[in-house]
């Protein structure tokens, strides 16, 4: 695996339930600002080998990025974050002062 996907993959398995990183910030911490869009493919091709809670990555304005869930089983990331403690406001986006978390 290369460096960058690895660190990637540990920061998200790091996060805590009720907390969220955006995908530029994760992207940042593994060591490319600008790699936002390899967070998603990271997401959408290894969340299941390495079960990564890809419900705690968001957009950078607190919303909600992932499309619904096309097995259609009925649990979609804004379900999952609720369940977690995480709260939408009437725009439908987490506000990232209260929730975003920092890895050491």
């Amino acid at each position: 695996m290369e460096k960058f996907t690895e660190q990637a993959v540990a920061i998200i398995q790091a996060i805590p339930p009720g907390r969220v990183m955006t995908y530029g910030q994760v992207a940042a911490e593994a060591g490319n600002p600008r790699g936002a869009r390899q967070i998603s493919r990271i997401l959408h091709s290894m969340s299941a080998k390495y079960e990564l809670p890809w419900h705690r990555i968001i957009n950078a304005q607190g919303g909600i990025s992932t499309p619904e869930n096309a097995e259609g089983n009925g649990e979609t990331q804004r379900e999952r974050l609720l369940a977690e403690g995480v709260q939408f406001n009437a725009n439908d986006r987490v506000s990232l002062d209260t929730y975003r978390w920092h890895p050491d």
